[in-house]
């Protein structure tokens, strides 16, 4: 459960990012306004639908296909690589202390 709380914050947050990306994208990567907004919309739609799946083993995948790709955005706005790194390394914290926390519950509740 705590992978799946922590991760959701970290998704959540990050698809807001992703989503006011459009903007520079626009004005400074030379990129139509239409390609943008479907650019970044989507992958901010695919994030929050991430949260969705982080009970399941594929979550864990198809959130880190998200960071992967909102790197990518810095080869059209170079803000980006920084932005997606930073969101990239809060993915991988939330992941490894969410399953560090649900081990110690699981632990926890183990009949002796």
């Amino acid at each position: 459960m705590s992978v799946r709380a922590m991760g959701s914050g970290v998704l959540v947050l990050e698809a807001i990012v992703l989503m006011l990306a459009a903007i520079p994208m626009t004005t400074l990567g030379n990129v139509s306004w239409q390609t943008s907004v479907v650019v970044c919309v989507g992958l901010g739609l695919a994030a929050v639908l991430t949260c969705g799946l982080l009970g399941r083993p594929a979550g864990v995948v198809a959130g880190s296909l998200v960071q992967v790709a909102a790197i990518g955005l810095g080869f059209v706005v170079p803000i980006m690589f920084v932005l997606g790194a930073v969101f990239a390394a809060l993915w991988v914290v939330a992941v490894v202390l969410g399953r560090r926390v649900d081990a110690a519950k699981a632990a926890r509740t183990a009949p002796d």
